[in-house]
């Protein structure tokens, strides 16, 4: 009774589950029959299997069937199942291992939780820190938590567990680039950049003994592969995405605060919070694209400058800007460089084609348009200063009324 009531749940979900599987032959029948236990909506991705998995797999014609002929890693035969399951109007997938380690009986545990986090990754949290569990595994693990919480700032326990379930319609949207083990590192954290949520359910874990355990990976390439993975990941993270999650974060109740505790009451001289305006300011429209705020972090810690506020006024060039920003740069460029191309502009438009034809004039306008905008809003900022921080009844007033 029990079984029909979480069949008709994963009917109703419109749930799958996904097992990808390669030359897993002493366990991926018994797989199959655990979880039909619980859903006849069933598809098995075979990773170009060279064992007799096809012969054991053809017993089963109530499930579905991906194969391909050429072995091509867990995240490949990940990416055909979601791209299967969705196609066949799937809205969630459950993905569990061939080799045993996982019990369909915590099945359950997954698609239940969906009535709680609908557009949530669901990882299975396996509770590393018990006995039997492989030392490489924690280990493995915790660097992979570390750097997940970095990239995204979500704290996971188990972030290497294979045992998840996934919201397809996100990641329909989506093009990965990894094939093997890595790809499970990939997908959570961009789908958490893309507003995914991430979170986890306890599970059980099975490690067969060591001499009867069958695992493909491989330490030394796989790992490898995860670093570097996780190298772009932090360089993205910190150039892209945390830059534009704090513009995301600036809201009224935000800037507030800003104006009140780093400009109002920042102890700090008025020429040096006007200095860090002026630097922040220029370094958002210097031609360094994709490493202004890297650099003008670095610049303030030189110049012992306040990083907040020269952080905050770098993100001049947000998208909205950054049209207005390279177009400024080019006309004012062209008063000092071949000033008759300014013509062209106007009769052929700004392109990307243009600004590469024309670059030194380009790079010239940018670097004067970044010294005129951090000088004018230099002198404003340093006048505003002197008239609201001039008298304490004054500045407490003017704090006041944008908490109000």
């Amino acid at each position: 009774m029990a079984a029909d009531k979480y069949k008709e749940l994963f009917r109703e979900k419109k749930c799958c589950v996904i097992i990808p599987t390669y030359n897993n032959h002493q366990t991926i029948e018994q797989v199959i029959n655990d979880v039909l236990e619980y859903t006849d909506q069933v598809v098995v991705v075979n990773d170009g299997s060279t064992d007799n998995t096809t012969e054991i797999l053809r017993k089963f014609t109530q499930i579905d069937i991906v194969s391909y002929a050429k072995n091509k890693g867990k995240g490949y035969a990940l990416r055909q199942g979601f791209k299967f399951a969705w196609s066949k109007d799937y809205q969630y997938a459950i993905t569990i291992d061939s080799d045993g380690q996982h019990f369909a009986t915590d099945l359950p545990n997954f698609v239940e939780a969906i009535e709680k986090n609908p557009n949530a990754i669901i990882i299975g949290n396996r509770n590393m820190e018990q006995e039997g569990i492989p030392g490489k595994s924690s280990f493995g693990n915790r660097f992979s938590n570390f750097w997940f919480k970095f990239e995204t700032g979500i704290k996971m326990p188990d972030t290497q567990s294979g045992y998840r379930l996934y919201p397809l319609k996100p990641l329909s949207k989506m093009f990965f680039f990894t094939r093997k083990y890595e790809f499970e590192i990939e997908v959570i954290v961009r789908a958490a950049w893309k507003g995914v949520d991430v979170t986890d359910v306890p599970i059980q874990i099975y490690y067969a003994p060591i001499e009867t355990r069958v695992s493909h990976f491989r330490p030394f390439r796989d790992f490898s592969r995860v670093s570097i993975l996780n190298t772009i990941l932090v360089i993205y993270a910190l150039l892209i995405v945390k830059p534009f999650e704090f513009i995301r974060k600036l809201n009224k109740k935000n800037i507030q605060a800003f104006f009140r505790d780093q400009i109002l009451q920042n102890k700090e001289p008025n020429i040096k919070i006007t200095l860090a305006v002026m630097l922040g300011l220029f370094m958002g429209v210097a031609p360094v694209w994709g490493y202004q705020m890297l650099i003008a972090f670095a610049l303030a810690h030189l110049l012992k400058l306040n990083k907040i506020i020269v952080l905050v006024t770098s993100n001049i060039s947000i998208p909205p800007m950054i049209p207005v920003i390279i177009f400024a740069s080019f006309r004012i460029g062209g008063l000092f460089i071949e000033s008759n191309r300014l013509n062209v502009i106007f009769d052929r438009g700004l392109s990307l084609d243009l600004i590469k034809d024309n670059i030194v004039q380009y790079l010239v306008g940018s670097l004067v348009f970044g010294i005129i905008l951090a000088v004018v809003f230099g002198i404003i900022t340093y006048i505003l200063l002197l008239i609201f921080r001039k008298k304490p009844v004054l500045q407490k007033e003017f704090a006041k009324s944008y908490q109000d």
